[in-house]
């Protein structure tokens, strides 16, 4: 399931694999996020802090207005 969720993001340029040469010839694959994925992530965060602002103000009872 990781490797689907892996795949999408790379797909959608969100996050790149990147390969690792290290000592004794040992290779090592790790994923960073890439531009692309700092922005829909600012925009996630956003989104969703404005959604919860939202969310609460749904909660007030009326009797208070």
């Amino acid at each position: 399931v990781l490797k689907q969720y892996l795949d999408f993001l790379i797909q959608h340029n969100l996050v790149e694999e990147q390969t690792l040469h290290k000592k004794r010839n040992k290779t090592r694959v790790v994923y960073a996020i890439t531009e692309r994925g700092r922005t829909v992530l600012k925009y996630f965060r956003e989104l969703n802090s404005a959604l919860q602002i939202t969310e609460e103000e749904n909660k007030i009872p009326a009797s208070l207005y």
